[in-house]
């Protein structure tokens, strides 16, 4: 049986081969840019308003704003980081706390503490 940590492990290689396209790890030149650790809720208010059902919710490290994933019809992390240039977004789902750097491309397992 696989235990937790390798399944950790392999999620993160699995993500990071398909957010990246690539297996090799990559730098973040953004983590300076982190404000924000915790969300203030749990919901995408863009979703919320348009009437449609997000996939998954990702978190803004530098404002804190909520928004749904590439997988959501709305893609409103993606919108917030192209309207605001706000560069590092990370997973609110349960047992995820990978974080994605658009401008870098790069996918980093945890946000540095």
């Amino acid at each position: 049986m696989i235990g937790r940590m390798e399944e950790s492990r392999v999620g993160d290689t699995l993500r990071r081969a398909l957010f990246q396209r690539s297996f090799k790890q990559r730098q973040c030149s953004h983590l300076g840019s982190i404000e924000q650790t915790s969300p203030e809720r749990f919901e995408c208010a863009a979703c919320l308003e348009e009437g449609t059902v997000p996939v998954h919710m990702r978190m803004c490290l530098v404002c804190g704003e909520v928004a749904c994933c590439d997988s959501s019809p709305g893609l409103h992390a993606r919108r917030h980081y192209e309207e605001t240039g706000h560069p590092l977004i990370r997973s609110i789902e349960e047992g995820e706390q990978w974080v994605w750097c658009y401008p870098d491309r790069a996918y980093l397992s945890r946000a540095p503490e």
